[in-house]
C-alpha cells in the first residue's frame, strides 16, 4: 500500500509538472481538461500495470520499498482457530487514513447540505436547460449540475451574462470532472496533489466558460469581472462565477490568442511519460550475489540466508539459481549432522538422502502441485492459498499456551520430498508449544505432487510463519 501511494504521488507530480510548464498557458481547454482526467486516472492506475514486454531489472537498492512490503507476515491466527480480527491486526497506518478519510467524507457532507439548504431556501424557477435558485440577500454566483445559483442582489442588467457562463458548465457537465476530484479528496485526504489537480481543473473550466460566453460581447463581460464583488460559499466542487484569485487569469486568458494548431502536438509528451512509467513499474529487482556460506556460521544464520533467497524474485540467471542450490544442499547436509534443536530451530527429523538435489520454491521449472491444484493456471497461487486452507481448517490454539499467555510468530521451513510426501519440519518460535502445534498442523499436509526441475522430481523447501495471537 505504501509503496502505491507514493508511486501514484509521483506520476501524479510528473503529470502536474509537464501541465504547468508545456500546456498551461495554452487555449487548447478542452484538451487540457482531457489531459487532466487522463492524466490523474493514469496515475492510480500504472502503479498495478505490469506489462511483460517491459521488464527489466534494477538494483535491489532501488526497489527496497518493494521488497520490504513484499514479504508478508503469512497467518495471524487466535484461539477459535480462525484468522484473528481484522481491527486488531490492521497497522497503525491503515487507521489514520481510515480516519482521515471519515474525517473528510463528514465535511464532504456538510458541503452537500449547505447547497441543499440553498436550494430549499432560495426561489426556485425551472428553464429547459437549467433550474435557476434566486437566493434572498445574497450576491452568490455559481453553478452545480442543473441548478444555477444567483443572488438577489444581482443587478438584473448582469445576469444574462452571468447565466450565459453558467449554462457552459452546464452543457459541458463540469461539475462532474469536480465532483470527481472531491471523492479522490476523501480517499486520498493526505495527498496534496489532489487538490492541486481540483485546482487546476476549476481554473480551466473558468476558462472554457469565459471563451464560449464572451463571443460577442467580451467587453461587457470584462465589466462584470472588474466592477461586481460577488460573495461566494466556499465549496470546492460547484462552478462559481467569480473567484477572486481567478479573475486576473481570466482576463490575461479572454485576452490571449489563440494557440497555435502545431502547439497541439505537445501532448504528445504524454506518451514517452506513461511509457517511462510502464518501464518502471514494471521493472523487477536485480536478485544479489549469493552470499558465500562459511562452514563456521551458525545454522540459524545458513537459514536466514536460504529463506532471502528462497524469497527473491521469479528471474534468476542460471548461475544464480546453480548458486542458490549450492547454498541450500550445504544447509541440508549440515541439517543432518546436526542434533534435532540446533541454535533455537528444532528438526523432526534428518534427511534420508543427503545427496538429493534441493530446489527453492521460488526458482523451480514446476512447483509443487497441492490436490486440486492440477488444473489451475497459476499453480503457485493456488499451492500457497492450499497451504493457508489447510492451517487454518487445522489449527487449535494449545489451551497451555492461552493459560500462560504465550503468543508470537512461529517461523516454519519444511521440505516437500521427491515422492510428494512432507519432511524435515523446521520451526522457531517463542515457545515449545506453538512450535509443536505448527509442526502438527504441517505433517498433516497431504501427499502432493512433486515439484520438477529440469525433468526430474526434486525435493523442495517451503517456508511459512503463522501468528498466534491472543485477544
Amino acid at each position: 500500500m505504501i509503496t502505491y501511494i507514493l508511486e501514484t504521488l509521483a506520476f501524479q507530480l510528473v503529470f502536474l509538472l509537464a501541465y504547468d510548464l508545456f500546456l498551461k498557458k495554452e487555449t487548447f481547454f478542452q484538451w487540457n481538461r482531457l489531459y487532466l482526467l487522463a492524466t490523474f486516472g493514469l496515475s492510480l492506475v500504472l502503479p498495478w500495470i505490469k506489462v511483460e514486454a517491459l521488464k527489466s531489472s534494477m538494483p535491489e537498492q532501488l526497489g527496497t520499498a518493494t521488497v520490504y512490503l513484499n514479504q508478508l507476515d503469512g497467518l495471524v491466527l487466535g484461539p477459535e482457530g480462525t484468522e484473528a480480527s481484522f481491527w486488531s491486526i490492521m497497522p497503525w497506518y491503515f487507521w489514520v487514513m481510515a480516519i482521515g478519510a471519515a474525517v473528510a467524507a463528514f465535511w464532504f457532507g456538510q458541503k452537500l447540505f449547505q447547497l441543499a439548504q440553498l436550494r430549499r431556501q432560495g426561489i426556485v424557477d425551472q428553464f429547459p436547460e437549467f433550474t435557476k435558485v434566486t437566493v434572498k440577500e445574497s450576491a452568490l454566483a455559481f453553478s452545480f449540475f442543473r441548478n444555477i445559483f444567483l443572488g438577489a442582489e444581482i443587478r438584473k442588467d448582469k445576469e444574462a451574462n452571468i447565466i450565459a457562463h453558467e449554462l457552459v458548465h452546464v452543457r459541458q457537465h463540469h461539475s462532474l470532472d469536480l465532483l470527481l476530484f472531491e471523492l479522490a479528496r476523501i480517499v486520498f485526504w493526505f495527498n496534496p496533489l489532489v487538490y492541486v489537480y481540483q485546482n487546476r481543473m476549476a481554473e480551466l473550466h473558468e476558462f472554457i466558460a469565459d471563451a464560449q460566453a464572451v463571443k460577442h460581447n467580451k467587453k461587457e463581460h470584462f465589466e462584470i469581472l472588474l466592477s461586481e464583488a460577488f460573495s461566494t460559499q466556499r465549496i470546492s466542487f460547484v462552478n462559481q462565477f467569480f473567484t477572486k484569485s481567478l479573475i486576473k487569469k481570466r482576463i490575461v486568458m479572454l485576452q490571449k490568442k489563440r494557440s497555435k494548431a502545431v502547439w497541439q502536438l505537445k501532448y504528445v509528451l504524454l506518451l514517452p511519460l506513461v511509457l517511462g512509467m510502464l518501464v518502471y513499474t514494471s521493472c523487477e529487482s536485480e536478485v544479489p550475489e549469493p552470499v558465500k556460506v562459511s562452514e563456521n556460521e551458525t545454522l540459524e544464520a545458513k537459514l536466514t540466508i536460504l529463506n532471502k533467497e528462497i524469497e527473491s524474485m521469479d528471474s534468476l540467471t542460471p548461475n544464480e539459481r546453480e548458486s542458490i542450490m549450492k547454498i541450500t544442499q550445504t544447509l541440508v547436509k549440515k541439517i543432518n549432522e546436526s542434533p534435532q534443536n540446533v541454535n533455537g530451530w528444532t528438526v523432526t527429523t534428518g534427511m534420508n538422502n543427503p545427496n538429493v538435489e534441493l530446489v527453492p520454491f521460488a526458482t523451480i521449472d514446476e512447483v509443487p502441485v497441492f490436490p486440486g491444484c492440477v488444473n489451475v493456471e497459476d499453480k503457485r497461487a493456488c499451492f500457497q492459498e492450499q497451504i493457508f486452507q489447510h492451517i487454518r481448517k487445522h489449527f487449535n490454539y494449545p489451551k497451555e499456551a492461552q493459560e500462560k499467555g504465550i503468543q508470537g510468530k512461529v517461523n516454519m521451513v519444511f521440505i516437500i520430498g521427491a515422492d510428494g510426501t512432507i519432511k524435515d519440519i523446521r520451526t522457531k518460535g517463542p515457545d515449545p508449544l506453538l512450535e509443536e502445534e505448527a509442526k502438527r498442523i504441517v505433517s498433516r499436509l497431504p501427499l502432493m505432487e512433486p515439484g520438477k526441475h529440469q525433468g526430474q522430481a526434486v525435493d523442495v523447501p517451503f517456508s511459512v510463519p503463522i501468528t498466534f495471537k491472543l485477544k
